[in-house]
């Protein structure tokens, strides 16, 4: 449930959901559906409403739930469930499920309010905030068992991966690489698929960052948008906190983090790289692969979805790319190529 502007129902196959699921929780006695109005909505199918809570149940319910409608044909309610067990099971805060139409696509949730990490964020407070960020990461990670969630493999790395040539470079750049050009990037996404599948495996959220973490005066933070986490790298959620897409922080606080991450893991018996500098490595070649992602899916919902609110990140993501592509001789080629592309001059790096 990420924090973005509010959309109101525009098509009669949302109203005719809408007036489904507001027809179930009439059924439930819980709220009062005439409060309903729109709590978010992301960049998926799923949409968040918040409803007033009925005066007798507030004390053990709290003043506000939220309804989730995850259409079952686009979105896979049974994942949200079960992965909200296992960060529950954890020890980490995520939304309490109150009551569920599975086969509909509709849960009732408790409210984790209002106050997103983004919002919050400030030089002041980063470091309790991250701090406690890390923890619940850490937390998550502990639990960590292979075949109980998905596997981040070759494909699921390149199928991400790949979203950048077709819809930033295609679509956005409206260029066509040429058979050099294709083959110097096939030769950069290997390098990266190299490194981040020879990193340890851990369960992973996959879009752990300050719009889908609430900031919560007990229990911080609230963790939301885990349904499609996977068993993956273990720098990825990492790289998704300390590289957001949405928040840049200066380089010497980011590796500060990774730092203090790194000890904290190393001493609660994660497998991190024993070596920090070939762990920081492993941070930036995995932000690169999540960063490509974002450049061709931030288009792809620009494009094809008709959401644009993510075009103005774009030269956020495309600085943390072409940074950490000049820092590493492997990963030189994808700076050259977007110089080509972009037709600008060559930017200072620093080779490690």
């Amino acid at each position: 449930m990420s924090s973005l502007p509010s959309t109101s129902p525009s098509t009669p196959d949302k109203d005719a959901r809408l007036a489904q699921l507001t027809a179930w929780l009439g059924t439930l006695d819980l709220v009062d559906t005439g409060s309903l109005r729109p709590a978010s909505s992301d960049a998926s199918f799923r949409r968040y409403y918040r409803l007033d809570v009925v005066p007798a149940l507030r004390d053990k319910l709290g003043a506000t739930l939220i309804a989730m409608d995850a259409p079952p044909e686009r979105e896979n309610v049974p994942a949200f469930i079960h992965v909200a067990g296992l960060l529950f099971d954890a020890g980490v805060t995520v939304p309490a499920i109150v009551a569920r139409d599975v086969d509909n696509g509709f849960l009732l949730l408790s409210d984790l309010g209002t106050t997103t990490y983004l919002q919050r964020l400030d030089v002041d407070n980063a470091s309790f905030m991250y701090s406690d960020a890390v923890d619940a990461l850490i937390k998550f990670q502990m639990t960590s068992q292979p075949s109980v969630l998905p596997e981040f493999d070759r494909a699921f790395v390149l199928r991400e991966m790949n979203l950048f040539p077709e819809w930033f470079i295609g679509r956005h750049l409206n260029a066509t690489l040429n058979d050099i050009q294709q083959a110097q990037l096939d030769k950069v996404f290997e390098a990266i698929t190299a490194n981040v599948l020879a990193q340890q495996q851990v369960f992973m959220h996959r879009d752990f960052h300050s719009r889908n973490l609430m900031f919560l005066d007990q229990g911080n933070p609230g963790v939301l948008d885990f349904q499609d986490a996977v068993f993956g790298p273990v720098t990825y959620d990492l790289a998704s906190l300390l590289r957001d897409a949405y928040i840049q922080w200066d380089e010497e606080f980011v590796l500060d983090w990774v730092v203090r991450y790194w000890q904290s893991a190393k001493g609660a018996g994660l497998p991190v790289n024993p070596d920090i500098d070939a762990f920081y490595r492993d941070f930036e070649y995995m932000a690169l692969q999540r960063h490509l992602k974002i450049l061709g899916l931030f288009c792809r919902l620009n494009y094809r979805d008709g959401k644009n609110v993510y075009m103005g990140d774009l030269p956020t993501v495309m600085d943390y790319v072409r940074k950490t592509a000049n820092r590493y001789t492997e990963l030189k080629p994808l700076a050259r190529l977007l110089d080509t592309l972009e037709e600008k001059g060559p930017q200072v790096g620093y080779t490690f």
